[in-house]
């Protein structure tokens, strides 16, 4: 065998065991996101805390919001709050201020800015009592002739929503701010994911009197405090 025959066969043969240790590109990625997946923790209020200076200009330092316009976001859900973060930083739910502050978020960091702000109490609201009629009816029985569900369906007759289902808390929310959102969703503006497609359709048939009547109602949703709750 000659000298460059066996250089060769070497190198070959070094190449294969080499191959043999490296995973393939595609195994490497579907790799990547199981072990990024492992290394996430759940939420950690305390973490979360100092995460969240930048929210208390517009959410209030213990998310509740002082100004109409922005969400109150004490006593949300934390895997709504991180989903939602997500949703900002990949542009799907258009916001330019929010992509901002979300963009140099982690997945743990949206984790425990949720569980953070999840820990707090959201401070009640009113409603209006003219508009309460027709926000109650919609809100609890919704409107078969236009096809448009019973919102506690969802969001639960106190509105606290489903953590399970990451449907999200309504009871207290500022009217302006629902209001708002119920008209981008009715224009198809909201953005987001396959939730708010849901909404899209569900807010498609309301009125602006409507929403008005609804957003108000839920202003003034309080949640059921189950250590005063009639037995």
């Amino acid at each position: 065998m000659s000298f460059r025959l066996v250089i060769a066969l070497s190198a070959l043969l070094g190449a294969g065991s080499l191959a043999a240790q490296t995973p393939a590109p595609a195994e490497a990625a579907a790799a990547a996101p199981t072990e990024q997946a492992a290394a996430l923790k759940p939420g950690d209020a305390t973490a979360g805390q100092a995460k969240t200076a930048v929210c208390a200009a517009c959410h209030g330092m213990d998310g509740n919001a002082p100004a109409a316009q922005y969400p109150k976001l004490a006593g949300q859900h934390a895997s709504y709050i991180a989903r939602e973060l997500g949703l900002f930083k990949s542009g799907k739910r258009a916001n330019p201020i929010m992509l901002g502050f979300a963009a140099p978020l982690s997945e743990q960091d949206m984790r425990d800015i949720g569980a953070y702000f999840a820990s707090k109490t959201s401070l009640p609201g009113v409603a209006d009592a003219k508009l309460v009629p027709v926000g109650e009816t919609y809100y609890r029985s919704g409107d078969a002739k236009d096809g448009v569900p019973a919102c506690m369906a969802c969001h639960g007759p106190d509105g606290r929503g489903n953590p399970g289902a990451e449907y999200p808390q309504l009871a207290g929310q500022h009217a302006d701010y629902i209001a708002t959102r119920l008209k981008a969703y009715r224009d198809g503006s909201a953005g987001g994911d396959d939730h708010a497609k849901i909404m899209e359709a569900i807010a498609k048939p309301l009125s602006d009197a409507e929403i008005a009547a609804l957003a108000s109602y839920v202003e003034g949703l309080h949640a059921v405090d189950a250590s005063t709750a009639v037995k």
